[in-house]
């Protein structure tokens, strides 16, 4: 199975029988390398132990994600929603537990799986929460978190009765800052309920050079147990501070989705390249007669927009007076923008795409080879969505329903609207001058 569509990244994978029918969805630190497991390397691999699943598979579906933790929400809510066979964990309707600071005169800090709207603080989800429960009860062994554990309703309207007090272990033990008792005043357990917002939002680089020099030294006195502990809460500290975007999905999120990485895998197939082209970069120019002529460059990663990559050029090509020459407007841009991209060392894109027909094609080709790189180039012209190819003789058709040729046409859209704004804005700057 040719696996060189999956990006080497973190991301949801979907596998699917021959109907469509979804059989088992997971996550992975690089999508690659985990569907890989399935049908090769080791065959003690715990992956192996359900040939069952894999004698089914017949397509695989995959949705990038920004982290392997934003990753693992996604594929939690992928198998809520879409409950297939092979997954055992999480058809349950168990959710995430945040952290929540509650509102009150003297706040607690409690495990919650529902998030409401008391006007508390809450932090989280935390996908892992093991990690989290041993960095936390460190933290209340050295105080750190030192507010109170017990679950009596109390305030400075509505005292606490001295015998529950009294019969209070965290109090006779000294594990509570006690303001049921008076020990500490309304704005200093506030202080302490402040530092552990602090802390729960993510500051907390004093306590990590805290906690790494005791790694260190417990190292070194050979006290390994203590120094595992310690590594496991810095590990902790690198769970909660990884960002994750969090949103409900929208009833057809994942055929949206997969359509998008789908038709990357089906431009592939359509144009005979050797991997499926991830990254494509399209460019279109425009000018008015030769006046003001620009160009511009959109990126396409995956299907989906990269506005980082997005460029646009003033063409400093002198057009003749009253018209225009778009073979070397389009010879220029793509020669700059691919010297840009050797001046930073960045990689190649996967596909050039150019707006027009053989004519463009080749301008586009003579400033590949003035950069002396390797790079796939196309150009899609507008009368019949014909695609030209070095690879063929004719240009290709493809059906109008075709993935790959929606692919393609819009990135050859975005660029045009790319390039007429930028070539708009400086018509109306010359307008103003003259």
């Amino acid at each position: 199975m040719d696996l060189s569509h999956l990006p080497d990244g973190p991301g949801v994978y979907v596998m699917r029988d021959a109907s469509g029918a979804v059989l088992y969805v997971g996550k992975a630190k690089s999508l690659r390398r985990r569907v890989a497991q399935y049908f090769g390397g080791n065959p003690a691999d715990k992956r192996r132990k359900i040939p069952n699943l894999v004698a089914l598979i017949r397509r695989i579906d995959y949705v990038a994600s920004a982290s392997e933790r934003e990753a693992l929400l996604v594929e939690r809510q992928l198998i809520h929603k879409l409950q297939p066979f092979f997954n055992e964990m999480w058809k349950d309707s168990k959710s995430y537990p945040y952290l929540k600071i509650t509102r009150e005169d003297f706040p607690r800090l409690v495990y919650t799986r529902l998030r409401e709207r008391d006007g508390a603080r809450y932090f989280g989800p935390y996908p892992k929460a093991e990690p989290l429960k041993k960095l936390l009860a460190q933290l209340w062994r050295i105080k750190f978190l030192n507010l109170r554990r017990c679950r009596w309703d109390f305030s400075l309207a509505a005292p606490l009765e001295e015998k529950k007090i009294k019969a209070c272990l965290y109090f006779h033990t000294g594990q509570c800052s006690a303001p049921c008792a008076g020990r500490i005043s309304k704005a200093d357990y506030g202080a302490l309920a402040s530092r552990v917002g602090h802390f729960l939002a993510g500051d907390f680089e004093k306590l990590r050079g805290e906690f790494t020099a005791k790694m260190r030294a417990a190292a070194e006195e050979r006290r390994y147990e203590e120094a595992a502990r310690y590594r496991d809460f810095l590990h902790a500290f690198d769970h909660m501070a990884e960002r994750v975007m969090i949103g409900k999905l929208e009833p057809d999120f994942l055929e949206k989705a997969v359509t998008r990485t789908g038709a990357v895998t089906a431009l592939k197939e359509a144009l005979g390249l050797a991997r499926p082209p991830a990254h494509i970069e399209c460019f279109d120019t425009s000018s008015l007669f030769g006046r003001h002529a620009v160009g511009s460059s959109v990126c396409f990663v995956n299907g989906e927009k990269n506005t980082a990559h997005y460029r646009h050029y003033r063409i400093k090509f002198e057009n003749a007076p009253g018209g225009s020459d778009d073979f070397a407007m389009i010879e220029e841009i793509v020669g700059r923008r691919l010297a840009q991209i050797k001046r930073r060392g960045e990689q190649l894109p996967d596909l050039l795409v150019i707006d027009g027909g053989p004519g463009q094609l080749a301008a586009a080709m003579k400033a590949i080879g003035a950069a002396k790189v390797k790079i796939e180039v196309i150009s899609l012209a507008k009368r019949l969505e014909e695609i030209y190819s070095p690879r063929r003789a004719r240009p290709l058709l493809l059906e109008r329903a075709h993935p790959g040729l929606r692919l393609l046409q819009a990135l050859r859209d975005e660029a045009h609207r790319f390039g007429i704004t930028y070539h708009r804005k400086l018509r109306g700057k010359s307008e103003l001058t003259e």
